[in-house]
């Protein structure tokens, strides 16, 4: 029997305002080794980069501040409340991060780790879903979600309806996931049903390396 390591990558995704930095949290604290896209996100739009200069180059000056560096509220003005401008944004980033999501992976591989957490908002849309063996997505009901990202990003409830709309349903969400986490009571009970997933693919990983 070989005693070669096998690695599963877990895409981690779901609702915006729904959870899922909390239950990516709890996922690193049980051994998970984690890739952020939303971080990745960041970083291929810094000063100088490729990505950066192709968005200048579609969305203009509206969103260049003066120090060149991206207006981010300017642009997400742009792009939630057009579903055309949206699908652009993504067309141009979604190549870029998706490169860096695959040198992650090959390094964690390399290096022996084996549960790979995939933390990424745009997993679907992205379909950085064909990378994964194993899906969770975080929903919570439309009015705790709204009442979260106004707060966490203060932003109208206008703008933070504006972001719920731009996402895929929680239909599409739960009938294309292996596990979905529902946080609608408080971080207690969000806590618990984080780790009972973990662990539930704590137990599968185990299976499969038999």
């Amino acid at each position: 029997m070989s005693n070669e390591k096998h690695s599963i990558i877990i895409g981690l995704t779901g609702q915006t305002g729904a959870g899922k930095s909390t239950v990516s949290s709890i996922f690193v604290k049980n051994g998970f080794s984690l890739i952020d896209a939303d971080r990745i996100s960041r970083e291929i739009v810094l000063p100088g980069m490729p990505c950066l200069e192709e968005l200048f180059d579609f969305f203009g000056s509206a969103i260049r501040n003066p120090d060149n560096t991206l207006n981010r509220k300017a642009l997400a003005e742009l792009v939630f409340t057009d579903q055309r401008k949206l699908e652009s944004l993504n067309s141009i980033c979604h190549p870029f991060i998706t490169e860096e999501i695959l040198a992650r992976i090959s390094h964690f591989i390399a290096e022996g780790h084996s549960l790979i957490l995939l933390d990424a908002p745009t997993l679907f849309e992205s379909q950085a879903s064909d990378f994964c063996d194993l899906i969770i997505s975080v929903v919570a009901r439309p009015d705790l979600r709204c009442s979260r990202i106004m707060k966490r990003d203060n932003l109208t409830e206008t703008e933070a309806r504006n972001r719920m709309d731009a996402q895929l349903s929680e239909e599409f969400f739960i009938g294309h996931s292996d596990y979905v986490i529902r946080n609608n009571e408080d971080c207690e009970q969000l806590y618990a049903l984080a780790e009972e997933v973990a662990d539930k693919i704590k137990v599968y990983y185990h299976t499969i390396e038999g």
